[in-house]
């Protein structure tokens, strides 16, 4: 094994550059160089970089998860009048992040003096079951406190009419003429992969402490007693929808709406004539006739906009749209009960 050496190297120009100390060990033959200088820089600087982004790290996380401001933008009447007609528009599929955003936004419209009445415009095929109920709910407690009428707009079914119900039998529904209604029922989301992993020679094998703790499992046949106990859980879901409707629609009693629950979709006109919704009319009518029911001369109609966060931006579609079917697959193991209006709830 040779010892340590060191050499010295000039330029053209004849003058001497830094020394660069090697360090250069020889066994059997081989020799190993290495840069001692140049390998504690490297070290120093990853340091230094991995400390600069923790501290970045640290600062920026408490504004990540602050909730973005709620900001209006004004939509019909004469901007600026004292009296306001607050629109919150209910887009999408009801589920988290948005359930959070809308609630904040009804809070926000509850709380708010000048706001004299609210519409809800709602584009929706549905939710989860308990996200639907929250809305509900809360649109229950505001339309305590003010007038609130319900705009459809495409399609307003299953989670999307049963939130419309909060306005209860004071509030008026419009419907536009191409709307899609109804769907008035539940759907758990499950797959049978039993097939497909036979023949790829696949075979399931959880552990688990009990018969129903992998209930859902695409890859076996459900038990009997697992389709009893199921359909239990959607029995549960399904009358809280059909009472929901009973009562908040003076029209219709409880046989009316198992009646109507067969999970159809109904057009617009099919809607009004089984007592649905009230009429015709599109955003601005709406507008229009809540303001009138307010006997209000001037008013100012304004729509909330809530920004995305920076979690949303993200996390948010990334976490909870499934991009192939093998993650629809494994993702339909996991219970989640919808007022859903199509047999797969991952449809962009």
């Amino acid at each position: 094994m040779s010892s340590m050496s060191s050499k010295s190297q000039s330029g053209p120009t004849g003058a001497a550059n830094a020394e660069t100390r090697q360090v250069v060990i020889q066994c059997d033959g081989a020799v190993i160089r290495t840069g001692w200088s140049n390998w504690f820089r490297r070290c120093t600087a990853g340091l230094l970089v991995v400390s600069l982004l923790l501290n970045v790290w640290y600062i920026w996380q408490p504004f990540a998860y602050q909730q973005p401001p709620i900001a209006e933008q004004h939509l019909q009447g004469t901007e600026g009048s004292r009296d306001r007609i607050a629109v919150i528009r209910f887009e999408g599929t009801i589920s988290p992040p948005f359930t959070s955003r809308w609630l904040r936004q009804l809070k926000q419209a509850q709380d708010d003096v000048t706001v004299r009445g609210v519409l809800l415009v709602i584009d929706s095929p549905g939710g989860f079951v308990a996200d639907s109920h929250q809305l509900y709910r809360e649109i229950q407690k505001l339309a305590e406190d003010k007038p609130v009428y319900v705009a459809m707009k495409r399609i307003a079914a299953s989670g999307g009419l049963y939130i419309a119900m909060g306005i209860g039998e004071q509030g008026r529904i419009f419907v536009e003429p191409t709307t899609w209604t109804g769907s008035i029922g539940v759907i758990v989301p499950r797959y049978n992969a039993t097939e497909l992993v036979e023949k790829i020679g696949i075979k399931s094998e959880p552990l688990v402490t009990g018969p129903m703790k992998d209930t859902l499992n695409p890859f076996r046949e459900m038990s009997e007693h697992e389709r009893t106990v199921w359909a239990a859980i959607l029995e549960d879901a399904f009358t809280r929808f059909v009472f929901v409707i009973a009562d908040n629609r003076s029209q219709l009693d409880e046989t009316a709406v198992r009646e109507l629950a067969t999970g159809q979709i109904y057009t617009a006109n099919q809607a009004i004539e089984n007592h649905l919704v009230d009429e015709i009319g599109y955003t601005d009518e709406a507008i229009t006739a809540l303001a009138s029911s307010l006997k209000l001369d001037t008013f100012d109609a304004f729509e909330y906009r809530s920004t995305p966060g920076l979690i949303d931006m993200i996390l948010g579609s990334e976490a909870t749209t499934p991009k192939t079917i093998t993650d629809q697959i494994l993702q339909a193991s996991v219970p989640q009960a919808m007022y859903y209006a199509s047999w797969n709830p991952w449809i962009p």
